[in-house]
Formats: C-alpha cells, sequence, structure tokens
C-alpha cells in the first residue's frame, strides 16, 4: 500500500533551515503503513533535503559550508540567462539532493537519537514549499 501526503512550509530565503521531524513523524502515523519506508522528496530545484542534528551550530555551519563549496558571488552561467541571481541555488541544492529515503518500523521513522529531517532553502528569497512524504510497506491485517 502507498499513501500520499504533503507537508506545506514558507521559508525566509537563502540558508532557511527547517526541521521536518514532527511533520514527517505525524504523517506517517496518519498512514496505515506499519513496516516499510517514507519517501521525502521536495518539489522545485533550489531546495534540498538531508539529516542532521538541528542545533545552533550547525545551522550555522551547514550555510558556512555552502558558501565556501559555491559561494554566491561567483558568475554563474544561470544568472546571465535568467537574471535571477540565484545560480548558486541550484548548485547548491543539486550537491544535497531533492530526496530522502527513511525506513518506517512500527510505524515511526527510523531516525538516530540526534538525527533530524531537515529543509534546506537555498533560493535567494523567500518562498513556499510543498513536500511530498509518500508512505509505502505492509499494513495491520484486518
Amino acid at each position: 500500500m502507498v499513501e500520499l501526503f504533503i507537508v506545506e512550509i514558507m521559508t525566509r530565503g537563502q540558508s532557511d533551515v527547517i526541521d521536518l521531524t514532527g511533520e514527517i513523524r505525524k504523517k506517517i502515523s496518519a498512514s496505515r503503513i506499519i513496516n516499510g519506508s517514507a519517501l521525502i522528496f521536495v518539489t522545485g530545484s533550489t531546495g534540498a533535503l538531508t539529516t542532521l542534528e538541528y542545533e545552533p551550530g550547525l545551522i550555522q555551519d551547514l550555510p558556512a559550508l555552502m558558501e565556501k563549496l559555491v559561494p554566491e558571488e561567483n558568475a554563474y552561467s544561470h544568472d546571465e540567462t535568467w537574471h535571477d541571481g540565484n545560480g548558486h541555488s541550484h548548485l547548491r541544492a543539486a550537491l544535497i539532493g531533492p530526496s530522502l529515503t527513511i525506513p518506517v518500523i512500527d510505524q515511526k521513522p527510523l531516525l538516530g537519537t540526534w538525527q533530524q529531517v531537515v529543509f534546506l532553502e537555498f533560493d535567494n528569497r523567500p518562498r513556499e514549499r510543498r513536500i511530498v512524504v509518500q508512505v509505502s510497506g505492509e499494513t495491520v491485517s484486518d
């Protein structure tokens, strides 16, 4: 069986890190899936999903790392084409990726003690985002 949920969030723009763990837990709990997996996917090409310990130090460190890897001030061909100044945003999102798959056991996501599911906003402006949560697997027999 497969069940589909949507989580809608509003971001503040570039370098926003949003903890989705609570919402993901709610969606998995609301499903009829007991054991299986949850596919989590962001629509759009300037946002990404990953897991990390959602704590103030890492929330500062991650944007600093992205700035070192893909500096905002560099010249990007994308910006010459579209003139929207977010070439770095697309590249940062491509490095991290748009999706995660998490095991579901006993109707709960299998995450480590300090592991949270986070959305990373790389676009240079606030955005409304849609996160797709597709839970699939075994259900309880009636």
